[in-house]
């Protein structure tokens, strides 16, 4: 089991608005986003631009949320059984970690709340679709999730999934809403694209932050000891959403130059870092001369 199955979670850090329907087009384009790869893939499969609309006005926000959540996941013996309990789980012992860290430093820290969809979302930074992948959106602070996208994982990308993939999905953007709040996730005006652009570098950081929560992530709580296995999991996630690796599997080439995420070595390197220093501190990929 991955979670301690008597830990109390707080199913109020999650919206749950799945099977609500928004009306309009538009792409969520504004944070940063493991998932946002889907949309290279979408357009390389032959899918219309125009069916993924472009950025719109800030939306009205998620409608009213489910009571499931608030009812049936309230230990972590739920989360053990149910998906969407198990982000709920997730979203608790990285925000716990975050909080305690930001303590420490003497910050206070501002948590944001998980919203889960299918389909599309109305958020901060537009109307998003399910295409657009797991993402942060810095207008609202919120982080947005359609819980199909771990089953692309494995049918489209080959990961082969499990419990601390998921995991690793939430904390990956959740490093962005840290990133937000330390003020690193603004835009540049250096090279955003390419192996050692501003793109590629938010990406690794996010990916350096997650393995800075898994360190502590027990400690938090929720969960029990990570072992190995599960840590290969979110190493395996990593790689399956690297740059290179999705450009080999549907264009049957690799081209550096227009990199957004970095790649699978790039992903699973910081990663590596962050869970092995357990310290922010050592995540500033922005200057990082071997990335």
């Amino acid at each position: 089991m991955a979670f301690d199955p008597n830990a109390r979670l707080d199913p109020g850090q999650v919206k749950d608005v799945r099977g609500t329907r928004f009306g309009g087009r538009g792409l969520a384009i504004g944070g940063g986003g493991l998932g946002l790869v889907l949309v290279v893939v979408y357009l390389l499969l032959g899918g219309n631009p125009e069916d993924l609309g472009g950025l719109v006005n800030p939306g009205v926000g998620p409608g009213s949320e489910s009571s499931t959540l608030q009812q049936e996941c309230t230990r972590g013996a739920d989360a053990n059984r149910r998906e969407d309990c198990r982000i709920v789980g997730y979203v608790n012992s990285v925000q716990a970690y975050w909080k305690s860290e930001f303590a420490r430093q003497g910050v206070q820290y501002q948590p944001a709340k998980t919203v889960i969809f299918t389909d599309q979302v109305s958020t901060g930074c537009g109307l998003a679709t399910t295409e657009v992948g797991p993402f942060y959106c810095p207008e609202d602070q919120q982080v947005y999730l359609d819980l199909g996208f771990f089953q692309d994982l494995q049918t489209r990308f080959g990961a082969r999934g499990g419990s601390l993939a998921e995991g690793y999905v939430v904390a990956h953007e959740y490093g962005h809403h840290i990133q937000d709040l330390t003020g690193q996730l603004m835009p540049s005006s250096g090279q955003q694209q390419g192996p050692t652009g501003r793109s590629v570098r938010t990406e690794l950081q996010a990916d350096c932050l997650a393995g800075v929560w898994a360190d502590h992530a027990a400690a938090t709580g929720f969960l029990e000891p990570l072992t190995k296995d599960q840590i290969a999991q979110a190493l395996d996630a990593a790689a399956a959403v690297g740059d290179d690796r999705i450009q080999q599997e549907f264009q049957g080439r690799v081209n550096p130059e227009v990199w957004t995420h970095g790649s699978s070595a790039q992903r699973q390197k910081w990663f590596t870092i962050g869970y092995q220093q357990g310290d922010m501190a050592y995540c500033d990929t922005f200057h990082a001369d071997n990335l």
